[in-house]
């Protein structure tokens, strides 16, 4: 059984805050009793060979539920960010990097946030639906080696190294947008696996590979105090770009 944690931690001014995996408008997972496949990869973005799980565009080929993937593989996943609404991405996870939690020393950190294992998970996503996704939450998440599954943290202002932050505030269909989100994985965890798992009932499509150390930029370095640093990271300008 998947154990979602409930860790939440108060936003402060420069605060780092964890968000759990409960209920919103996009369907988080909750507890469910199957747990996400991990494992090698069956090659890349396999396309489903049956009825598409959810309607997309003409032309469009979603990844089979279930498939394993290598980090540097593409799926093409379909989901409900709202309700009344089907958001559609090509996913590519392309980074994963294991950092030290003194990279967060300018937050305000509870002590479970403390003795966890800080990880980035770089992604290159594309919008290959026809919905406006601008704003909505990166629907990634990650597997520890307790089975798991994590949401990203968000921060209470620029955090530079990963920046953890949703959408551009339009990310319309053909924009493409880099991301980096930053997962605390509790009590000295490891990441296991990159997970899509869009609601409980979801065959989770996984993405597993080698975790390198972060090594800061030259120049850069970590924010500090919750000071703006401008958009830094990897994430891609307000709108995303077209094309790839």
């Amino acid at each position: 059984m998947i154990r979602v944690p409930a860790l939440v931690a108060a936003v402060v001014a420069g605060g780092l805050a964890l968000a759990g995996c409960s209920g919103s408008d996009g369907g988080s997972p909750d507890d469910a009793s199957t747990a996400p496949s991990t494992g090698s990869s069956t090659g890349q973005s396999p396309a489903s060979t049956g009825t598409p799980y959810l309607p997309v565009p003409e032309g469009v080929e979603l990844t089979e539920p279930g498939s394993q993937l290598e980090v540097g593989d593409h799926a093409v996943v379909a989901y409900h960010p709202r309700q009344d609404q089907v958001g559609v991405l090509d996913i590519q996870v392309v980074a994963l990097e294991k950092t030290s939690i003194k990279d967060f020393s300018a937050w305000q950190l509870s002590d479970a946030q403390k003795a966890s294992n800080p990880y980035y998970v770089r992604a290159r996503v594309e919008n290959v639906g026809d919905t406006d996704l601008g704003g909505r939450p990166v629907p990634l998440y990650v597997v520890n080696d307790a089975n798991v599954l994590l949401e990203p943290t968000p921060f209470a202002s620029s955090f530079q190294p990963c920046p953890s932050t949703p959408f551009p505030e339009k990310f319309a269909p053909g924009d493409v947008t880099r991301t980096c989100l930053v997962y605390l994985a509790p009590d000295h965890g490891d990441l296991v696996a990159v997970s899509f798992r869009p609601e409980e009932t979801f065959n989770p499509i996984t993405w597993s590979g080698e975790v390198e150390k972060y090594v800061a930029p030259k120049g850069g370095g970590v924010s500090k105090g919750g000071s703006p640093q401008g958009k830094g990271g990897t994430r891609g300008g307000k709108g995303g770009t077209r094309g790839g």
